[in-house]
């Protein structure tokens, strides 16, 4: 979600003039629309800490919600966007996009919350003995995931700016300890654009449709860059854009589907990383993914089909993407 720069900007779906006629200096709406989006996802993702998860249900209800209180052409949404397909088990989502059950038995079932859009720790085939930062992290799902195929003498440390998601991960680390006998996971509470891990420390990150939902992406990559030690990898799962939503979507579902609305064009995801100073850039697109959203008639997705021009699908639009790359020896 990039920041207008017009004197004076128009609404934006998250900032600080969202339900407001009167406009907002540029000057000012860049740096609070920033905060007000982290506050509007972070309060979107704890009301899904404290559900243990999310549904068909909760996404019915935002939308609901979203429609009976914001004003007429408004998308202002009090819960905040989700990545996860409502309407797939978190079990199913996992099978459907590739974690094995040995994956699964690795981690307690309550971190996996069903918010995932592929599967980072098989990209990154990850070692013995390598440390690993997790971007949003969330319940640790894929933090417990990467602890055992690092080991006892490797280190997973994830990564959340929602107090009350690591608080969820940290209970799940206990039931994963007792599972795996194993002591090498650790949660941080911290925002993606200024993470707290210090300079050349990680081996890999990982990140699983989460840093479409920041509203600094470019600054996101440097600190990606600022961890990684000379020679390490990012392996990333999130959403892109094949080509751009049409006024239509972008006008009444940015603040509804959170995921969606801050996702960038493919090839800016590559400008982004290669501007950052890493290499080696590979971008795959997964459109099943997408379809499969659409066949399973998730409610956030119906909503952007009924905003579609006609004869035209999600997947036209949106991808999953994996995106792999490395910070030069």
């Amino acid at each position: 979600m990039q920041p207008n720069n017009s004197p004076t900007s128009p609404k934006s779906c998250c900032g600080p003039d969202c339900c407001s006629d009167k406009p907002v200096p540029a000057s000012e709406s860049s740096t609070l629309s920033a905060d007000a989006l982290r506050d509007h996802v972070r309060a979107g993702y704890s009301k899904i800490a404290t559900a243990g998860g999310w549904s068909a249900a909760q996404s019915a209800a935002m939308l609901a919600e979203a429609s009976a209180t914001a004003p007429a052409k408004s998308s202002c949404s009090p819960a905040g966007g989700c990545c996860g397909p409502a309407t797939f088990s978190p079990e199913q989502l996992a099978a459907a996009i590739g974690y094995s059950a040995t994956d699964l038995s690795a981690s307690p079932a309550e971190a996996n919350m069903g918010l995932s859009c592929g599967n980072p720790t098989a990209l990154a085939s990850l070692k013995p003995g390598e440390i690993v930062l997790d971007l949003g992290s969330g319940g640790g799902f894929d933090c417990f995931v990467a602890g055992p195929k690092v080991g006892a003498t490797g280190r997973v440390i994830g990564v959340d700016m929602t107090p009350d998601m690591i608080s969820k991960a940290r209970i799940n680390t206990v039931s994963y300890r007792a599972q795996s006998n194993l002591n090498n996971v650790e949660f941080r509470l911290g925002e993606i654009e200024n993470l707290p891990a210090a300079d050349s420390s990680v081996d890999v990150v990982i990140s699983n449709c989460v840093l479409n939902l920041s509203p600094d992406k470019p600054r996101v990559w440097q600190e990606i860059a600022r961890v990684l030690k000379a020679g390490g990898r990012v392996a990333v799962s999130d959403l892109a854009l094949l080509k751009p939503l049409p006024d239509s979507v972008k006008s009444d579902i940015e603040a509804l589907v959170g995921c969606v609305a801050g996702a960038v064009l493919v090839e800016e995801t590559r400008r982004q990383a290669a501007a950052a100073g890493l290499s080696d850039i590979v971008l795959k697109p997964k459109p099943e993914y997408i379809e499969a959203m659409t066949d399973w008639q998730d409610p956030l997705y119906k909503a952007i089909i009924a905003k579609l021009p006609a004869n035209s699908k999600p997947s036209d639009y949106i991808t999953s993407l994996d995106v792999s790359a490395r910070k030069a020896r």
